[in-house]
This record gives structure tokens, sequence and C-alpha cells, in this order.
């Protein structure tokens, strides 16, 4: 049922009040979910990922909470491309570089996210981001860039992430530091075909994906978990937030021919195209996967 339609309940997220479903994971369990019951729910592949990793209570800009949030059942779509470094610089904040596969040749990425069974319920979520040198090191990035490429991990700085729900922006927007709106999004990702489409403040389309998803390869849960390192600031100081994704089921297709990205209007669009992307180098798709995010930590970051 669309979010839209449900009977909804509201919550306070520190001080700012925001509706959630009625009955739905959030507000029974306000992010100390029952894995046992996670686990009977047929979408979800198993629970075990989340076994090991213990939640912790913290305080955040949004109150007393639980860290990691837990997305049980996850999809992902990501585009990578070629873009001019002058360009990505002048979207960076200074203390920020941008990884380079060339000399004057940078990474970004659009990709898209369905989040079926969460903590804080299903939302999905768009994003226009910029792959970066970790921030902790002025290395040259080379096993970096291999990482990356191979989607073990990435360090990263976004542009733009709008989300379709207003828990997931007040916790990404207040929580987290990210730039997130609420908008109509929607994300269908399956073993076929991936589509996307985020919609601008006119109604129209802002950015939307239509192509065949690349040949999906299974994995055992823990075998394949990939880590992404985000880079935002917060309250005027700089913090980095962690993501981890325990890979079931994805494909990659390298220098797609047909990469199926319309360009509109709007935020996301003006976005991208002040990035200049040259060209889509790479094609990800995860079917199936489950995530673990959490909250923001300081972190020291060199000045450039």
């Amino acid at each position: 049922m669309p979010f839209s339609e449900q009977e909804t309940v509201k919550v306070d997220l520190g001080g700012r009040t925001v509706s959630v479903p009625k009955g739905g994971l959030y507000d029974r369990y306000r992010m100390d979910t029952d894995l046992d019951e996670v686990a009977r729910d047929p979408r979800v592949s198993g629970v075990g990922f989340f076994r090991e990793l213990p939640k912790t209570k913290v305080d955040s800009p949004i109150g007393a909470t639980l860290t990691p949030n837990f997305y049980y059942r996850v999809s992902t779509a990501r585009l990578t491309m070629l873009a001019p470094s002058r360009a990505i610089r002048s979207r960076l904040p200074r203390e920020l570089a941008p990884l380079e596969v060339a000399p004057g040749l940078g990474l970004i990425s659009v990709m898209f996210f369905r989040y079926d069974v969460c903590d804080i319920d299903f939302y999905t979520e768009a994003a226009v981001g910029i792959a970066v040198k970790p921030a902790r090191h002025g290395r040259l990035g080379l096993f970096d860039l291999v990482a990356a490429l191979k989607n073990e991990h990435l360090d990263s700085y976004v542009l733009s992430l709008p989300v379709s729900t207003e828990i997931a922006q007040v916790r990404g927007h207040d929580g987290y530091g990210f730039p997130k709106w609420v908008t109509g999004l929607d994300v269908d990702i399956d073993a076929h075909r991936t589509i996307a489409r985020v919609t601008n403040d006119a109604g129209g389309t802002d950015l939307a994906l239509s192509v065949a998803t690349p040949a999906q390869t299974t994995y055992p849960s823990g075998r394949r978990v990939a880590s992404l390192t985000s880079y935002t600031s917060v309250n005027g100081a700089w913090h980095s937030t962690l993501s981890q994704t325990n890979v079931l089921s994805a494909g990659t297709a390298l220098l797609p021919r047909h990469a199926g990205l319309r360009v509109g209007e709007g935020r996301m669009a003006d976005d991208l195209r002040s990035l200049g992307p040259i060209r889509t180098i790479q094609f990800d798709v995860v079917t199936e996967g489950q995530l673990a995010l959490h909250m923001p930590v300081p972190t020291s970051v060199r000045s450039r």
C-alpha cells in the first residue's frame, strides 16, 4: 500500500514531528526491532548479518537513538561516470579532493535505492555523489580507486539525496547532515529491469532511469560486504558516516552502451550537469542486499 494511503502516527525526532506508518517497525520498535519478527518476513532472506552487529544508544541532533539503522531488504542501482576534475572540484568543499582515474578525470555517480524492509519502514532514495580520496590521509588513492571500482570500499561526498518519506528526510538531514528533501520517488529493481524516477517540484522528471538489469550473481550472507564512507559537515564540524552492505545478489555491466538515464529539470539534474559527466563506465545493480547505516562520528579532515 502506498505510504500516502496508510494510516499514520506522529512521532518526535529531536523536536521535529514526522508521520510514520501506524503499526510499522518504527512505530512498534523505535529502532530496537525484534530480529525474530523480521526473520519471519518472506521478503527477508535472513537476519544473521544483523545479529553480529549489536546496536548502541547514542545522543544525536535528533535525540537519543540506536545505531546502526538496519535495512533488512534493499535493492540499489549505481551509474559510475567519468567527469572532469575541474568541474568536480568546483562542487567539493576545499578540504576534500576527487579520486582520479587519470590526471584531470574523476568519478561521479548517480544512485537509486529501494528499502523494502527497514527500521524506519519502507522508503526510496536517490543520490548524485562524487568519489573522493579518503579524508584521513593525503595518499595518492591508487588502492582506493581499485577498491572503489570493485565496490569494496568507497569514500564519497553527496550533492543530492532526495527521499520519499518524512522520517528519512529528518533523520538524514538533521541527524547525518545530508542534503535531503522529500519528493516523489519511484524505484523498482528486479532481475530483469531497473526503473526509477525522481519527481521535481513541478511534478515533472528530475532524473529517470530505465534499463535492463545486469545478470546477477548470488552470494552467501557475509561473503561480500561492501562499505561506503560519506563525509558531511554537522554543526560546522566534519563527520564521517559508515554504511556496510551485505550483498546477496548483484551484477555489473562495464562500459554500458545504453545507460538509460534521462536527465530532466530539477535539483538532481542541475547537480549532475554541473559535474560535466563525460560517459558512463560502469553500471552496478544489487537486486538483493542488506545494509547497516551507522550514525556519523567526528573525523579529522586534512587542510588543502
